[in-house]
């Protein structure tokens, strides 16, 4: 016999059936609630305590700070495969086979040309423009030169307009930091690998020969991996709800971008930065700021440490905290504001006060360092954490029109005027 819960109402029982999933969570399911009994809805502020959809992609228990993509822990991906791997894994549900992946890997590299047009677009952008807003816009305008929309019932469209977005995405990311920073905008290489090609269109100069960094590359492809996909954040919750109005693929993965665009979701890696610049211009003192974020009457707040999800240390900061001290020890930095977040890691790391509220860094807080260290513009790390998002919002939208969900449309609990009587114009 199926487990039930019992909710009571006036003195009336209703009872609606417990489902558990593969990791034994529980969920009381509640899609007959309102029709049974007579209008009744729940009120969840935020969505913490709400379910949106089943999901066989992403497992997160922040309590114990786990981390699986498709059953595969997070510490073992990021050391044995590399981004392309996993962005596979996401979005197919398996890890390539070598000739599945080098197949992946050659039919994302023939859609990464962009129509000549798209750079009108670009061109049309002041140079104040963010390119947040830049990204979401000319992801949107892909809809343009790909006018048909795809047939979810056949998985050659589905795969076609995959690699479509695969392709192009990096080229529109280097595009955009090139065209603010003057530079001529760049295809990149086809020789390379996913990664390698990424920041070669972002970095080449004209006049130079560009030179891989082994050191960056590894770490990008980690900070990639680790942000692939994080279950039902915001912005990927942006993205199936639009992509359940059967929105095609490059608009719901537009709208997924604005999404991550604010401050307390993608951005909070560039706060980070912020921060650290605010303390330095305020003489660095370390130690002051942390005393200011555990005065609770002090309206300062420490960005980068703890996480709303993560009760324990985030797993995805175990395993960059590594790649950050790598990159910057290669690169040999002297950056005052480097040297400020080195700091103030240490300090939460030994200070009993964080220690105890397990407020330790995050992957925004290390995200934004090796950021910077690679000399990649602050207003540009929301937009490499949305190339990194990418096959989860892919997967996510593929496997949400695969279970053919029905469109998403929230529930209100109504707390305006009642019924009033008009008023004409002359009388108000």
């Amino acid at each position: 016999m199926s487990k039930q819960a019992t909710i009571e109402i006036d003195g009336k029982k209703y009872e609606f059936p417990l489902i558990t999933g593969t990791e034994n969570e529980v969920a009381i399911d509640i899609a007959t609630l309102r029709s049974a009994t007579g209008g009744v809805i729940t009120l969840d502020s935020g969505f913490k305590n709400t379910g949106s959809c089943e999901s066989a992609i992403t497992f997160l228990d922040g309590e114990k700070g786990i981390l699986r993509y498709r059953g595969y822990s997070i510490e073992e991906l990021a050391k044995k495969v590399d981004f392309l791997e996993v962005t596979y894994l996401l979005i197919f549900g398996e890890l390539p086979t070598k000739a599945q992946n080098d197949k992946f890997h050659d039919d994302i590299k023939a859609q990464s040309t962009v129509d000549e047009d798209i750079k009108k677009i670009l061109e049309a952008f002041p140079k104040t423009a963010h390119p947040m807003g830049i990204i979401s816009s000319l992801t949107s305008a892909l809809t343009a030169f790909n006018p048909s929309s795809v047939n979810v019932n056949s998985e050659e469209d589905m795969y076609k307009a995959i690699v479509k977005i695969l392709g192009k995405m990096p080229v529109l990311v280097a595009w955009t930091m090139r065209k603010k920073q003057g530079l001529p905008l760049d295809y990149g290489d086809d020789s390379l690998g996913y990664v390698e090609n990424i920041l070669k269109m972002m970095f080449a100069k004209p006049n130079c020969k560009y030179v891989q960094n082994k050191i960056l590359v590894d770490a990008l492809d980690k900070l990639l991996i680790l942000h692939a996909d994080h279950e039902q954040n915001c912005s990927t919750s942006t993205v199936r709800i639009v992509g359940s109005a059967h929105a095609g693929l490059f608009a719901s993965i537009s709208a997924g971008i604005s999404a991550l665009w604010g401050p307390l979701h993608g951005g909070a890696n560039q706060a980070v930065l912020e921060m650290l610049q605010a303390i330095e211009a305020d003489g660095g003192d370390t130690k002051k700021y942390m005393s200011k974020a555990k005065d609770k009457n002090d309206p300062f707040r420490l960005m980068g440490f703890g996480h709303r999800v993560y009760k324990n240390f985030d797993p995805r900061a175990k395993i960059i905290k590594k790649a950050a001290d790598e990159v910057l020890e290669a690169l040999g930095i002297d950056d005052p504001i480097l040297a400020i977040a080195k700091g103030l890691e240490k300090e939460a790391l030994e200070d009993p006060y964080f220690v105890e509220r397990k407020l330790y860094p995050n992957v925004d807080f290390y995200s934004g360092v090796i950021y910077r260290a690679m000399n990649i513009p602050q207003e540009m790390f929301t937009v490499m954490f949305a190339i990194g998002r990418l096959p989860g919002w892919i997967a996510q939208w593929r496997e949400m029109r695969l279970r053919k969900e029905p469109i998403g449309r929230p529930r209100q609990l109504y707390i305006g005027e009642t019924l009033r009587p008009y008023i004409d114009v002359d009388n108000r």
